[in-house]
């Protein structure tokens, strides 16, 4: 995502938008969607009309991806081999001993990349420890390369980078690299050729997939203006005092414009008049050739209505995902992972359970990565497909998720179907689902999906009453509860509540309290003393 992504598009330089195929190897149209407003912006990316990535970003929650500051160590853990940093944030930094300066020194090719979600640096000799580089107390100037989820800080790293258009600047590294995308050997050889004249002492410097193409003045106007930029950054690290910020990453719009848009999209229609100035600015001097692409949009209706994209994003929160061919998926969070179970559902087939099987899957299998993509899920993810006989429907239906995994520009990795028939895959996280970050947790059963049933509510109230009559002294009471809980105890239990009643030896005056959730309930006795806490004991949900 344009904002967040700055920092894995300049340390991964490959990292960008693969070129998009339909299955008949036609290109597919991109299409970029920006709506603009005061308090939100969201940017929504069309493959052939259908929706494939929405990105947001609130102004009273900007995001810290790519933002640079000067830190103060506040501890050191040599078992973790893990510093914290104080950042100003709410939450401290985590940086790995990974991720110290000094394993610069050790690059052997700051191109190459790595599947585990890392910079991919390959190192020479031992591994750093990170006791010998940091002492608490110390002043680290470091870079945010992935965002606060959940209880987690924010990931750091002092292995700072700056993204341009046509290339990424890191200090502190003597190194020429060229995009991996960029295939052509000749063309490969002609960049790098370029920008080692161009390179200043000290930086290094990687040619990413846009220059594929360029000359010679194109890059050298994106490496003074990084040049330019790192200079500002390193004079304000030296004139503040930790912890304070000292690089600002762009706004959601200009991150987009500058890692995303290539000759491969379509068209980019925005709905803001400045915005659209701004865009246009901005191409004059680094794209020129693209400026006729980008529209200022002339509709009444809001632009996400006119793309019909509003009722595609409301089902990106759905957890059941139907199939074309009548199966379904279901996405389930967990706090370490996401299950995604593949179902036939209404599709029977018309041949052989092993060809209904095979065919929902290998819809399953093309659909998940898109969803994957669409609701920016991230971390591990295991899928339970339906069960295979054949070894070779199993290794089609790991090539078609392969196959679909690269169009994403997260990095991922899907591992070989185990003998339970699942898929275990990682794709990399930077910041939290969309589902996280449009809700929260229910406040009546706290994030677990669900609340106590009547029955159980009945129980409960079964054992409260035994608690008052073991007690003594109370002849009547009055029971307040949820309204739907009160007109089941009247309307279909009202024997069994008239049996606790005599059981017990207690009048009971039900009284329904809409403020109340369906798990709640409240006892008072006849002198309007609570007795909830006495008698009332928890229930899972409430």
């Amino acid at each position: 995502m344009p904002t967040d992504e700055a920092v894995a598009l300049a340390t991964d330089p490959d990292e960008e938008p693969a070129r998009v195929r339909s299955p008949k190897g036609d290109r597919v149209k991109q299409t970029i969607i920006i709506n603009a407003d005061a308090y939100e912006t969201r940017i929504a990316i069309l493959e052939d009309g259908e929706l494939a990535e929405l990105l947001v970003e609130r102004a009273e929650q900007r995001r810290h991806v790519g933002d640079i500051y000067k830190g103060r160590v506040n501890a050191v853990l040599p078992g973790m081999q893990a510093a914290f940093v104080d950042l100003g944030l709410p939450k401290t930094g985590f940086l790995h001993a990974s991720d110290l300066s000094e394993s610069l020194n050790d690059l052997e090719d700051i191109s190459d990349l790595d599947e585990n979600g890392d910079r991919g640096h390959r190192r020479r000799g031992p591994a750093l420890k990170i006791e010998d580089h940091l002492k608490k107390g110390q002043e680290v100037l470091v870079q945010i390369t992935k965002e606060s989820i959940g209880t987690k800080g924010p990931r750091v790293t002092q292995q700072v980078s700056l993204p341009g258009r046509y290339c990424v600047l890191m200090p502190g590294v003597d190194h020429v690299g060229v995009s991996r995308r960029i295939e052509d050997r000749a063309e490969r050889q002609r960049i790098k050729a370029i920008i080692a004249d161009l390179k200043p002492k000290g930086v290094g410097l990687i040619a990413r997939t846009a220059g594929e193409g360029k000359g010679d003045h194109e890059f050298a106007a994106d490496v003074k203006h990084l040049v330019k930029l790192w200079q500002k950054v390193d004079r304000k690290a030296a004139g503040v005092r930790a912890p304070a910020p000292v690089h600002r990453e762009l706004e959601m719009t200009a991150g987009l414009i500058r890692d995303l848009f290539t000759d491969e999209v379509d068209e980019v229609v925005i709905d803001d008049k400045d915005s659209f100035a701004e865009i246009q600015s901005y191409l004059k001097s680094v794209s020129p050739e693209l400026r006729d692409r980008v529209k200022l949009y002339p509709g009444h209706d809001p632009i996400f209505d006119a793309y019909a994209i509003e009722p595609q994003i409301e089902k990106t929160f759905e957890r059941k995902v139907w199939l074309k061919k009548g199966g379904y998926i279901c996405i389930d969070h967990a706090e370490a992972l996401v299950a995604i179970d593949v179902n036939t559902g209404r599709f029977t087939g018309k041949k052989n359970q092993e060809e209904t099987i095979f065919r929902t899957n290998m819809e399953a299998a093309k659909e998940i990565p898109r969803q994957l993509r669409l609701r920016d899920i991230g971390g591990i993810i295991v899928i339970d497909f339906i069960d295979m006989e054949s070894e070779a429907n199993k290794r089609a239906v790991l090539d078609e998720v392969r196959r679909e995994l690269r169009h994403d520009r997260a990095r991922t990795k899907a591992f070989a179907v185990s003998d339970l028939g699942l898929i275990e895959m990682t794709r990399q996280r930077e910041r939290s689902s969309l589902l996280h970050y449009y809700t929260e947790d229910c406040p009546y059963c706290a994030g677990l999906g669900k609340v106590p049933s009547p029955e159980t509510m009945l129980v409960k109230l079964e054992r409260a009453l035994r608690r008052v009559a073991a007690m003594g002294g109370e002849k009547r009471l009055t029971l307040r509860v949820a309204p739907e809980v009160a007109l089941y105890f009247v309307e279909q239990e009202a024997r069994r509540f008239a049996e606790l009643e005599k059981r017990f030896k207690l009048h009971v005056d039900i009284k329904d309290d809409p403020q109340l959730r369906r798990g709640e309930m409240r006892i008072f006795n006849d002198k309007r003393q609570e007795l909830t806490k006495q008698v009332v004991g928890a229930v899972p949900g409430t």
